[in-house]
């Protein structure tokens, strides 16, 4: 056998790599902020500018710089070997990340860094790599793209220009680009909450979006006195630890309305349920249950830390744009069992806020009678919302709503409830797990209760206060309240 060089088309190798894997805006800047924390940055500043239709886009950080040598490896495609040993708090692991990344928002890279007192700078323009052509800056074009913060202090400041998918092919507005950036500040938010928290190196990490500082944005919502941090739990595989700490989130009664759209994110939070897997504390994956159970209203206050090393990056087979994992084979039956307990834990809470008949001062919507070894349940007659309707309209109406909640307790499923409260009383879901509901529900019977107090809003804010279910949510209700300008400030 004999062998000849085979190497790869330039051009074609580096078009192909703005396709490593699945890149959007936030995901890419991520990328690169991952190797400001490997190089020990304490601020990271992006420049996001629509140019009138030409983005370009800058990254700086405050590291410890390369050389020129170290620039030009870190330029090298595939500078890094997957499966060599690394620092355990590095990042990467490919050394595709900053070349991919960037690639696929843009076909012009630049790097310029500083070292000491050495400023070096190199480009690829995917319009002109044939043969590998990698440019290598002049002192006087470096001075011509560089700040005056990377020229004061060492670092590393990223370009792209000729951002052709980042810009849709100059079909994105500036409105559109404006959510764009607005996305990734959130993105951002979450994905390095831990670094911008200073839970990580003993030291905050400050990123700044245009100007302005990205406060962190943790999932857990730790610092609510109504989260549940639940008991962490270490588990062993290929050699390794890795940690398991559930959360079990505050019901929406305790939430402002603003707490409430910031933990449900953008696609609510019956999609952000599941796990959130940190390799190296460094969000990569959230709100997945990774199909061992499917997403549900009773486990949608159910999140879980999973805290992964990189040294387990192939057990895990984490993609080349760290946004997707697949969970290794022998972590499947106890993370099962793991989240079949936190799904009966999450169900109480939603339980807890339902209808309760042993609250001294609330008005309840059931009344228990107990005579003669008999039990009775019947809606209570008294609550303010059964009153109003029992006495809404003529006498003929009046004896249909009543005749209507007679059908209604006469038809209580007694069987049917009793065998499902013995074999699966965790399953029983019968409150509103959206306040959006919740709201339009109490919006829709406020002019009948109203009605019930003689128009006396004072009267009907004290009503509330103790009538289910609004007193149980009552931080919502409290919103709806203050919209209509029926309650004071400092109620």
């Amino acid at each position: 056998m004999k062998f000849e060089k085979n190497p790869p088309d330039a051009a074609s190798l580096m078009m192909s790599a703005r396709s490593f894997g699945n890149y959007d805006l936030p995901g890419a800047l991520a990328d690169l902020i991952d190797n400001s924390i490997k190089a020990g940055a304490g601020e990271v500043s992006l420049t996001c500018d629509f140019a009138g239709g030409a983005p370009a886009i800058r990254i700086r950080d405050d590291g410890h710089g390369m050389s020129g040598a170290e620039l030009w490896q870190a330029m090298r495609p595939a500078s890094a070997n997957p499966l060599a040993e690394r620092s355990p708090d590095d990042l990467g692991r490919f050394g595709w990340g900053m070349k991919s990344a960037s690639f696929s928002q843009c076909t012009r890279l630049s790097v310029l860094t500083r070292k000491g007192k050495e400023m070096s700078g190199c480009v690829w323009d995917l319009e002109d790599v044939d043969g590998w052509r990698m440019g290598i800056l002049e002192p006087d074009e470096i001075a011509g793209m560089v700040s005056p913060e990377l020229l004061a202090k060492n670092g590393v400041e990223i370009l792209w220009s000729n951002c052709d998918r980042l810009s849709e092919n100059g079909t994105l507005t500036v409105s559109e680009f404006n959510a764009l950036v607005v996305h990734a500040r959130n993105r951002l938010a979450l994905i390095f909450h831990r670094y911008i928290a200073g839970e990580v190196r003993g030291r905050r990490l400050v990123i700044r979006l245009n100007g302005q500082k990205v406060d962190p944005w943790d999932p857990f919502y730790r610092d609510h006195e109504a989260t549940q941090e639940l008991e962490p739990e270490p588990l062993e595989i290929a050699g390794r630890t890795i940690d398991i700490q559930p959360f079990i989130l505050p019901h929406y009664s305790k939430l402002m309305a603003n707490q409430y759209d910031r933990l449900g994110g953008e696609e609510g939070f019956l999609r952000n349920q599941g796990f959130y897997v940190y390799r190296n504390h460094r969000l990569i994956i959230s709100g997945t249950w990774f199909r061992l159970v499917r997403h549900g209203e009773l486990s949608q206050l159910v999140r879980v830390r999973v805290d992964i090393p990189n040294a387990l990056d192939h057990v895990w087979k984490i993609t080349i744009d760290k946004s997707d994992a697949q969970l290794p084979a022998a972590l499947r039956s106890r993370l099962h069992q793991i989240v079949e307990g936190l799904r009966r834990r999450s169900a109480r809470v939603y339980r807890a806020r339902g209808g309760r008949l042993d609250r001294p001062g609330t008005t309840s919507v059931w009344s228990r009678h107990a005579r003669g070894g008999e039990i009775h349940y019947s809606i209570n007659r008294d609550h303010p919302i059964i009153d109003a309707l029992l006495g809404a309209g003529d006498d003929e109406q009046k004896r249909a709503a009543s005749a209507a909640i007679k059908v209604i307790e006469q038809a209580f499923p007694v069987v049917a409830f009793g065998r499902d409260a013995v074999a699966k009383i965790d399953s029983i879901h019968q409150t509103l797990s959206d306040p959006e509901a919740f709201r339009a529900d109490l919006i829709s019977a406020l002019p009948l209760l109203l009605d019930q107090v003689d128009g006396d809003v004072e009267a009907l804010v004290a009503l509330l206060r103790v009538t289910e279910p609004w007193c149980e949510a009552w931080k919502t209700t409290e919103m709806v309240l203050r919209e209509k300008g029926w309650l004071r400030a400092e109620s």
